[in-house]
């Protein structure tokens, strides 16, 4: 335990260091000029309850739902993970984790200036997706704090029941600090609209902006810094780690597919608060919103329970629940620009092709995926995040993209709205793959990955925490 105490400050310090190609002197892009500006007091409130909404995605939501599916000897485990990282993003937020992702820098990386959350008021500003429109910055860093906070979380469904809990804390530490911020700052950081008051101001705020930001890519609540970087990651993990002892040999059937469901349900109320909230503000377009990713989570359930129906015989609570997700994670990147057609139609795609993912695929390529992470969040991502370019057209019901110079929508190009949407994809798949690649290696070098043939098959729970989920 000592050494890995000196482990976690080592490269909480490495961290930094590794970070200081960034500018240090930056301002937060969202942080409202320094006149007296005026907060909504509806969106808010809205703010408050989407943020609410997206830490019941968490706990308990995406803990009842992977812990449902491992065997009941690993469900307490299960539990502690998605728990405690949640709770470690947190911390990490706070000290530097915001500022990396939300300041200026460069491309890549944000600066230092927010660390510690230095200089937020409860008078500070954060900026929303319309001029002259601003809440809270507080509201801002606890929204996207619970971002930061699923993403990891996501990942250890893909090496579930066989990696020490220590492995865990330490990989997620690497992994947060060198792929989901940089991620973030990429796709997310910009000048904020009041700075785009004509085309030469454009250029400028232009080129502060995040790398996939300046590069066009769209991505509104988080198919790439979310679902395929975390599905990337999640596929890296169940190669390097191996398969589950028993594999294809014994029974590794979900323990409780009541669970399950439930967790699916929690999963689905809360993405309401994970997309919708990502408008900022509580107008027509949040409306919008909330139709499409409610449509586009009912298409992939029916689109995977008929393919599973076809294919197996029989439609089961699992697949439906599966194919819930799977509709949530596709339309995440769309959901702004989307109209409510185009979310059916993500739905449908993203429930099929995701059901052939965790059967088919999965089986070609032998690879234990334990819970699907990178089949349902890697390529549902990826179908969500390359069907932006399509759905996002106005010929087909979509919103189009905005011209915050001329205030109006823009011209709208398919072919290089795909262009765009396919650096976002590459980068986030190159990026998250180096990264947990690098991050696996040193982990299962200081203190391992994977536990034991003995603490394995016991069961995570006695063996990792000294407790268990049921006592009967």
């Amino acid at each position: 335990m000592k050494r890995l105490l000196h482990t976690f400050v080592l490269f909480m310090l490495l961290s930094f260091a590794g970070l200081s190609v960034a500018e240090t002197e930056a301002v937060l892009v969202e942080t409202a000029p320094a006149v007296a500006t005026p907060i909504e007091k509806g969106d808010t409130a809205w703010m408050i309850v989407a943020t609410v909404l997206v830490v019941l995605m968490v706990v308990p939501g995406l803990a009842l739902f992977y812990g449902g599916m491992v065997r009941a000897k690993n469900m307490l485990s299960m539990l502690m993970q998605v728990f405690v990282i949640f709770s470690m993003m947190a911390l990490l937020w706070a000290i530097y984790g915001y500022s990396i992702a939300f300041t200026e820098g460069n491309a890549f990386f944000g600066g230092f200036s927010k660390m510690f959350l230095k200089g937020i008021t409860p008078d500070s500003a954060a900026g929303t997706w319309s001029k002259g429109v601003y809440v809270p910055e507080y509201i801002y860093v606890a929204f996207q704090l619970t971002f930061a906070g699923i993403t990891p979380a996501l990942i250890v469904g893909a090496f579930a029941e066989r990696v020490k809990f220590s492995a865990v804390l330490l990989f997620m530490l690497i992994w947060f600090t060198f792929a989901y911020l940089p991620m973030a700052h990429m796709v997310w950081y910009w000048a904020g609209a009041d700075a785009y008051t004509d085309a030469n101001a454009a250029e400028a705020a232009g080129a502060t902006a995040g790398f996939l930001f300046q590069k066009g890519a769209l991505d509104f609540a988080g198919g790439t810094v979310v679902h395929i970087n975390a599905g990337i990651a999640g596929l890296i993990g169940s190669l390097m780690i191996g398969k589950r002892i028993g594999y294809k040999k014994e029974s590794l059937a979900p323990h409780s597919v009541t669970m399950t469901m439930v967790g699916a349900a929690l999963l689905w109320v809360g993405w309401f608060g994970f997309n919708v909230g990502s408008n900022l503000e509580a107008n027509g377009l949040a409306a919008l919103v909330f139709v499409n990713t409610l449509l586009a989570s009912a298409a992939a359930a029916w689109a995977w329970m008929t393919a599973e129906w076809a294919a197996r015989g029989k439609p089961s609570m699992l697949g439906a629940a599966s194919g819930a997700i799977a509709g949530l994670v596709a339309i995440t990147p769309a959901c702004g620009w989307s109209g409510p057609m185009g979310a059916i139609a993500l739905g449908l795609v993203s429930g099929a092709i995701c059901f052939w993912s965790v059967t088919s695929l999965k089986s070609r390529l032998d690879y234990d995926d334990s819970l699907d992470a990178f089949g349902v969040h890697g390529i549902g991502g990826i179908i969500g995040a390359l069907g932006t370019g399509i759905v996002a057209s106005p010929a087909l019901g979509g919103t189009g993209v905005w011209d915050y110079v001329t205030n109006s929508v823009a011209e709208y190009s398919m072919a290089s709205q795909l262009a765009s949407q396919a650096w976002g994809v590459g980068v986030a798949i190159i990026w998250s793959g180096l990264v947990s690649f690098i991050a696996y290696k040193i982990v299962d070098m200081l203190i391992g990955l994977r536990v034991s043939e003995e603490v394995e098959r016991a069961g995570l729970d006695v063996s990792e925490h000294g407790e268990s989920a049921y006592n009967l």
